[in-house]
């Protein structure tokens, strides 16, 4: 067998981190070599994630204390908080220029710069890195993350919302501005610091929205959704926080266009996906649970008839730890490094 890459996880006590440790323990073609959390730093993963115990694992380390060169590393996965990681990545290109990164915060996936200062409140501080970045969706990028050394791992709200609305941007086959997104996140969405608002008697027997007209995720659609389509589409997209662990549960409503029925906007996503190994399209007129993707790395697309003639509702949902930020990291590493692209995250979703 060939020799296993080494890979590192910048940010390894937090949910997404966990995730990876997850993924890359059962992934044949690589080795966990450096883990890092400057808060856990000196500790066991195990002591942090006790279901880690019985398995051989670097101790956490702090990021200031690492060799970036003589780590050397074939592949960095960042998960640390945006604006902390353009910092950390320019010191490790620059010491170590061959190696692969793939990012899970929001740093590197818009393309405009103004347009991060805008959304972040500062500018941002890595705008040669920037400019390289390849964004990370790669059922419509994979051509391009194959030859990336870094690449911007999409949101978990518009990677839920991109898979079924781009095929159908691409298609002309809706109405641009009548995209209507509503759409919920499990707990682990909001990230593993300790917070009053995300108590579990703050947040369980609820449902709120938040974020209302103007949460960071609009600028990351606005940017695919207006490439998609060739021209600017400003979606109307509401995040809601509800009270369970994982998932993310998207109802999208949009207008056919030239006549197009919800009908036919099945069977484009149908084609589109027919090939893809984590997207599946239910029959026409079924819709998915956030249940029926937990702990997978799969997409679950359902189209309905709105009871209005030319509009159509559809049903989107994904783990959010998993396709919607670890998994799909993954799924680009395997791009990035040459594997097929399912290795190590060909599991089915777990029930109940």
């Amino acid at each position: 067998m060939a020799e296993k890459k080494r890979v590192g996880i910048l940010g390894a006590s937090g949910y997404t981190g966990a995730e990876l440790v997850r993924l890359l323990l059962r992934h044949p073609r690589v080795q966990i070599a450096l883990l890092t959390a400057d808060r856990r730093a000196g500790q066991a993963m195990g002591d942090v994630y006790p279901q880690f115990a019985p398995y051989d694992l670097p101790r956490l380390v702090a990021i200031d204390d690492v060799d970036w060169a003589a780590e050397k590393l074939d592949l960095i996965f960042c998960a640390l908080p945006h604006a902390t990681t353009q910092k950390v990545l320019k010191d490790v290109l620059e010491k170590a220029p061959d190696t692969k990164i793939v990012d899970l915060s929001a740093d590197f996936r818009l393309e405009d710069p103004a347009v991060y200062a805008k959304w972040y409140g500062h500018e941002h501080h890595a705008l040669e890195l920037q400019k390289e970045a390849v964004y990370g969706l790669v059922e419509f990028y994979r051509r391009d993350i194959r030859k990336a050394r870094l690449v911007a791992n999409p949101g978990c709200y518009t990677t839920t919302a991109q898979l079924p609305l781009i095929p159908l941007l691409k298609a002309k086959a809706i109405e641009t501005d009548e995209i209507v997104i509503d759409a919920a996140s499990g707990m682990t969405g909001a990230g593993r610091s300790a917070r009053e608002e995300m108590l579990f008697s703050e947040v369980s027997d609820g449902f709120n929205a938040y974020g209302v007209g103007h949460h960071r995720h609009m600028s990351e659609l606005d940017q695919e959704f207006s490439k998609a389509a060739g021209k600017e589409v400003i979606a109307t997209f509401t995040p809601h926080l509800a009270p369970m662990n994982r998932g993310i549960f998207a109802t999208i409503y949009v207008r056919g266009r030239r006549g197009k029925t919800a009908q036919d906007l099945h069977e484009i996503l149908v084609k589109q996906y027919e090939k893809e190994p984590f997207v599946y399209v239910l029959p026409f007129g079924k819709t998915p649970h956030s249940r029926h993707v937990r702990g997978s790395n799969m997409t679950f697309i359902g189209v309905a008839n709105d009871r209005q003639p030319g509009r159509a509702i559809i049903v989107s949902t994904l783990d959010n730890l998993t396709k919607g930020a670890s998994g799909q990291a993954v799924q680009n590493m395997n791009a990035m490094l040459g594997f097929p692209e399912t290795t190590g995250i060909d599991q089915a979703p777990m029930f109940p």
